[in-house]
């Protein structure tokens, strides 16, 4: 069995980004995220207006890794089974045969998710949560590393569809994609500017770094990373203070700290580190947080934002020292 300590996770992690960034100008934070998700077996929802590379992030994220990469364009008239697959009759062996879905893959890129209705949508909670499906009664388990990147639009009205409560809980962070500085936008124009299309990550050089033994030890190893009794305090009280807030109708749930705790480890390994500190719960809390927690109405009326309560809720949590 292949094993790696944390000083061997860091490197990968750095090479990791290093392919990736042979294709994808900035967005290094992003990056950092999902690194950390992928550590931490979870799911990420990227927000962010058209041409912010979400979906191209996501291919070379993918490569970099040598993982089964596959895409769900959601649209309205979108079926559960065109996601998850189904058993269909073969007249020749009076049999059913599973014709499994796009859901089968490593990484499912679940593109603009909010285009779709609820019951479509639904069709994610149990892979997201349990990573296996379950057709005509049976279930059928996802592959070991299973992980949805979703993307989302958040300045269009129409025709979209705001994502339930039980879905948005299943992701661990909801990272918001923000537009390049005026010198990764120069860089951009420059390298792609003669483009067609999408370009291809292969054809930029990114290739995977990681194989899937290395990628689990890596997983191993991140479980491996103390989490102390004051740090796991401390993520317990700042997730009571969310329910305790008067600007707040709806905190975070335990299955919100069990995540944050789980990513600050994921954090811890990959900058080569057996302990979290509490500055990894800290740097992690706004994309943990942002999706869960809902605004009351006179925080509404006042124009208060999710994320600057957040920053208020962890700068008034006392940290352990």
């Amino acid at each position: 069995m292949t094993t790696m300590t944390l000083a061997e996770v860091a490197d990968l992690a750095a090479a990791i980004r290093g392919e990736i960034a042979k294709a994808v100008v900035g967005q290094a934070a992003i990056v950092d995220h999902l690194l950390i998700a992928l550590m931490a077996r979870g799911h990420v929802l990227l927000e962010g207006p058209p041409g912010t590379a979400k979906t191209f992030l996501a291919q070379c994220f993918a490569a970099s890794l040598g993982l089964d990469y596959g895409r769900i364009q959601f649209t309205p008239d979108l079926m559960p089974g065109d996601i998850l697959g189904s058993n269909l009759f073969n007249f020749q062996t009076s049999t059913f045969t599973l014709t499994r879905g796009p859901i089968f893959r490593d990484l499912l890129l679940a593109d603009e998710i909010n285009r779709t209705p609820p019951k479509t949508q639904a069709a994610l909670l149990e892979a997201m949560q349990e990573r296996q499906v379950t057709l005509d009664g049976t279930g059928h388990p996802l592959p070991e590393q299973f992980m949805v990147v979703a993307t989302q639009n958040p300045i269009e009205s129409q025709g979209v569809y705001p994502l339930p409560e039980a879905q948005l809980d299943r992701f661990l962070f909801k990272l918001s994609v923000p537009y390049p500085s005026h010198d990764e936008e120069r860089a951009i124009v420059t390298r792609y500017a003669q483009n067609r299309g999408l370009p291809d990550p292969a054809e930029l050089g990114v290739s995977a770094v990681v194989d899937p033994a290395r990628l689990a030890a890596a997983t191993t190893a991140v479980a491996g990373v103390t989490l102390s009794e004051p740090v796991a305090d401390y993520v317990v009280r700042l997730m009571r203070a969310t329910r305790e807030s008067r600007d707040l109708s709806l905190g975070a749930s335990p299955r919100a700290a069990v995540l944050l705790a789980g990513a600050a480890r994921s954090r811890a390994a990959l900058d080569g580190r057996d302990y979290v500190l509490p500055d990894d719960v800290k740097a992690l809390a706004a994309g943990v947080l942002r999706h869960r927690l809902a605004l009351s109405p006179s925080a509404e009326i006042e124009g208060r934002q999710v994320e600057d309560l957040v920053a208020t809720l962890v700068a008034n949590t006392e940290a352990p020292r």
